[in-house]
């Protein structure tokens, strides 16, 4: 395969927290190269170091040593206007907390990305509709936060991480806040984006269903990756997975 072909590339990758007299190594040493197209996992108890990974990947934090390219651009080589300028187009997140601007409607939370964009209001707010609908919401555009499901509002969330076209979504534990039935809406939900919007999924999650999805699952402990598998070479029996939490 082509270099060009992965989206995502972490070389070398280290991570060390200093907290008072103790250095804490979140991440050390990490290598991982992410295709375009794939719905990739990244699982691990807690502490492992998956959700620091994920935020070196979104560039939500910097690195102590290594690197992280996307689509081959060397995140540490950009200025911080150039950094925005690439996660408002190139990235789109989802996080657990839903993340949503409480006193904006479901449509205002999903146009804002756009109008940071440049997009013209108009246009926005077509886009917008148009993107609730695909997620199942145009009858709620009007609603706030507070007026919507748990998973309504991560639906909401799924929409405005679409909302520049992305290359890629990272979604942070999407379903740690939803009961089982709508967590499992939104693992659906996330797999059709990443079938027909052909965006690159990378989630990292303790959520077993989201195997089921995956292309391939990334397995994280102590900051270094255990394995990597293909979903076609993964037999989980729920509740046995050494060291996970439920």
């Amino acid at each position: 395969m082509s270099v060009y072909e992965y989206i995502v590339r972490t070389k070398d990758l280290s991570k060390v927290y200093t907290m008072g007299d103790v250095q804490v190594r979140a991440l050390d040493d990490v290598a991982l190269d992410i295709r375009r197209g794939e719905y990739v996992s990244i699982m691990g108890p807690s502490g492992s170091g998956k959700s620091t990974l994920f935020n070196m990947i979104g560039g939500l934090d910097k690195p102590t040593q290594g690197t992280v390219f996307i689509d081959e651009v060397d995140m540490a080589q950009l200025t911080a206007q150039e950094l925005a300028f690439l996660r408002c187009r190139k990235i789109g997140y989802i996080f657990q907390t839903f993340n949503l601007i409480p006193v904006m409607t479901a449509l205002e939370n999903v146009t804002l990305p756009m109008v940071f964009a440049g997009l013209t209001t108009d246009d926005a707010m077509d886009k917008g509709a148009e993107l609730l609908k695909t997620v199942g919401l145009e009858g709620r555009r009007d609603h706030k936060p507070t007026e919507l499901s748990g998973g309504q509002q991560q639906r909401v969330a799924t929409a405005r991480a679409l909302a520049n076209d992305p290359a890629i979504i990272l979604a942070d534990e999407p379903t740690g806040n939803l009961d089982l039935r709508t967590g499992k809406e939104i693992i659906d939900l996330l797999k059709r984006m990443n079938e027909e919007k052909k965006v690159t999924v990378i989630s990292a999650t303790h959520d077993l269903k989201m195997i089921d999805v995956s292309d391939r699952v990334v397995w994280i402990r102590d900051g270094q990756i255990e394995r990597i598998e293909e979903r076609a070479d993964i037999e989980v029996q729920v509740g046995q997975m050494e060291g996970e939490e439920h």
